[in-house]
């Protein structure tokens, strides 16, 4: 095998350890591990050689494809059936796919996430390459054109300054009491022909209808959501030092358009380097939290007939946020590469999961400003929230909750 692996740079190696958080810690403040301690990023992954195997038998040089994404996913379109037939001859082309992605920039590479999916890229843009080989089945020409256009514009892209490390705040806040949810609202949600909707599970193995992604139906089924931004602000008023305002006016902490505001809080501890978090409820119904200097995070994400979100699945994303900073798995950077995009990291209070993302930022200039300043201060991310002392009273200003 070794000597048919042998198509892209460098020796080819196993999988590099899940992304969790790997740091070490200093006043309850997340740290990077040493650079000396990290491991080298994964470049060329082992376990293609029954792909070119395959590319071989058929005619094709898997040398050829390795270096021309253009014909490799024509190569993999051609041949997707008997590729998908069987799951050994599948996964050895997932892992081809990813190395010639991880091959198309200087910086890119494999990593893999702490629910165990493997992703490739750099940090403008990192792929999830476990469904590659079947979403291509599925595809039709244009969206593939479209993710042969995206592939080829982010290879010729200017590298975005210099690589840096992983940020991943390490949660080490830990509440007296667990969180716990609110019961949610049960109803049942008919279509216009009167049969029950499954939500979260209504397409199966399907893909969604393509008009299904303009139609918002049921909204109301997120109505739950409100009930649980409150106990959470309630929970955290109760769990941990905080200063609390309600004033309407922190609504414009988010900077994503909102529709109709109901109720706004803003809880920043008693900690300058731990993050605050404001909840806008809002009319739709929905939550939108603004966490720490600059990243907003609406719940639902998209509430699109195709999306199939629930309001369980949208309390969950919620929950883990929140709790997530108050316990400080959460981190930003700002500006970051040439581009300045902002970033974040989450990790769960309970080390279940994490996400992370960058892009453009909506903001203000003032407001970037201000971010860029602060985040100074937290560079590895953001403190854990100071527990309640006993007898310690919470600072409320403000009218209560609506």
């Amino acid at each position: 095998m070794g000597e048919i692996e042998d198509l892209f740079g460098g020796l080819a190696s196993g999988l590099p350890a899940l992304l969790s958080n790997k740091a070490v810690l200093s006043r309850r403040t997340a740290q990077y591990r040493p650079a000396a301690e990290e491991e080298p990023p994964v470049k060329h992954l082992a376990g293609y050689a029954p792909f070119v195997v395959f590319c071989e038998s058929s005619g094709v040089p898997a040398k050829q494809l390795a270096s021309d994404v253009s014909a490799l996913l024509a190569f993999l379109r051609t041949n997707i059936g008997e590729i998908s037939a069987e799951p050994g001859l599948s996964e050895a082309a997932t892992v081809f796919v990813g190395n010639v992605i991880a091959a198309m920039r200087p910086e890119a590479h494999w990593r893999v996430m702490a629910d165990g999916s493997r992703e490739v890229g750099a940090r403008s843009m990192m792929i999830t390459v476990d469904r590659l080989i079947e979403g291509l089945g599925e595809a039709d020409d244009g969206m593939v054109a479209g993710l042969l256009t995206h592939l080829e514009e982010w290879a010729g892209d200017e590298p975005d300054g210099p690589t840096l490390p992983e940020l991943r705040p390490v949660p080490t806040g830990q509440a007296r009491e667990p969180f716990v949810r609110p019961e949610l609202p049960s109803r049942e949600y008919r279509n216009a022909d009167g049969v029950a909707i499954g939500y979260g599970n209504r397409w199966g193995a399907d893909s969604p209808p393509e008009d299904s992604y303009s139609v918002e139906t049921h909204g109301e089924r997120f109505e739950g959501l409100h009930k649980v931004a409150r106990a959470l602000i309630e929970y955290l008023e109760s769990e941990y030092d905080v200063d609390v305002s309600r004033d309407p006016a922190h609504a414009a902490d988010v900077s994503m358009n909102t529709d109709e505001v109901i109720d706004v809080a803003r809880l920043t501890p008693r900690d300058p380097l731990a993050a605050p978090l404001t909840f806008v409820v809002t009319g739709s119904p929905g939550v939108v939290v603004h966490a720490g200097a600059l990243h907003d995070f609406p719940f639902p994400i998209c509430g699109c007939d195709a999306c199939d979100e629930t309001a369980e699945s949208e309390a969950s994303r919620l929950e883990t946020l929140v709790l997530g900073v108050a316990a400080g798995g959460y981190g930003e950077r700002y500006p970051v590469g040439r581009k300045k995009w902002a970033e974040y990291a989450l990790f769960a209070a309970d080390g279940s999961g994490n996400e992370s993302g960058s892009g453009p930022r909506g903001a203000t200039t003032a407001q970037l400003a201000a971010a860029e300043e602060r985040l100074r201060t937290v560079p590895d991310g953001w403190s854990a929230w100071p527990l309640k002392r006993s007898g310690t009273s919470t600072g409320v200003s403000g009218p209560g909750p609506a």
